[in-house]
């Protein structure tokens, strides 16, 4: 799990820009070629409050300056199980401020959309992007709020570094309707 360090991400404008950069960080550390992965966004207060043993053992003691919200990874996405259909199991309980997740794909430039050939189906779309020159591997860490806000990070594999991560709130919006869906009842 993350934990807050005085070497973690830059100071950001909002609790959930500094969840979503943490987070970012945190999958930076473990590499590339990961899997998908899940986690609940509490209130740190709240976490301290209501369970002072887990908010120790997290690292998150009174006396340091912890961020508002504790990214807690979730058990591991079950493997073969598409994204879209995992998340749609999913229900939080109150507790839960928010959620986020990260995982890897390979993206194309924009220019490279003329070129798609028409009628392909999904898995051999995914062939013929992976085999594309001009592909790009991107992990995305999404987050999103109870409240509907949002936060996304993008970093190139070949851009692996904190400087060239970008941020904000519209970079995966599927992505993050499909996170904020998880609050619907």
């Amino acid at each position: 799990m993350p934990n807050v360090s005085s070497s973690g991400p830059p100071m950001a404008a909002t609790p959930l820009t500094r969840a979503v950069l943490e987070i970012d960080e945190y999958a930076a550390g473990l590499g590339w070629d990961q899997p998908a992965r899940l986690f609940a966004l509490v209130d740190t207060a709240q976490l301290r409050s209501q369970e002072p043993g887990l908010a120790s053992q997290l690292g998150l003691d009174a006396a340091e300056q912890a961020a508002p919200l504790t990214p807690v990874e979730q058990d591991e996405i079950p493997a073969g199980t598409p994204l879209d259909e995992f998340l749609g199991t999913i229900a939080w309980p109150d507790a839960v401020a928010g959620c986020a997740l990260t995982v890897e794909r390979l993206m194309l430039p924009p220019s490279a959309e003329s070129d798609v050939p028409v009628g392909l189906d999904d898995t051999a779309l995914t062939k013929w992007v992976a085999e594309h020159p001009d592909r790009q591997e991107v992990r995305m860490t999404v987050a999103v709020l109870r409240d509907g806000s949002r936060e996304s990070a993008l970093r190139l594999r070949a851009k692996d570094s904190p400087n060239e991560v970008l941020t904000g709130a519209g970079l995966v919006p599927g992505l993050a309707e499909a996170l904020h869906a998880t609050f619907e009842t």
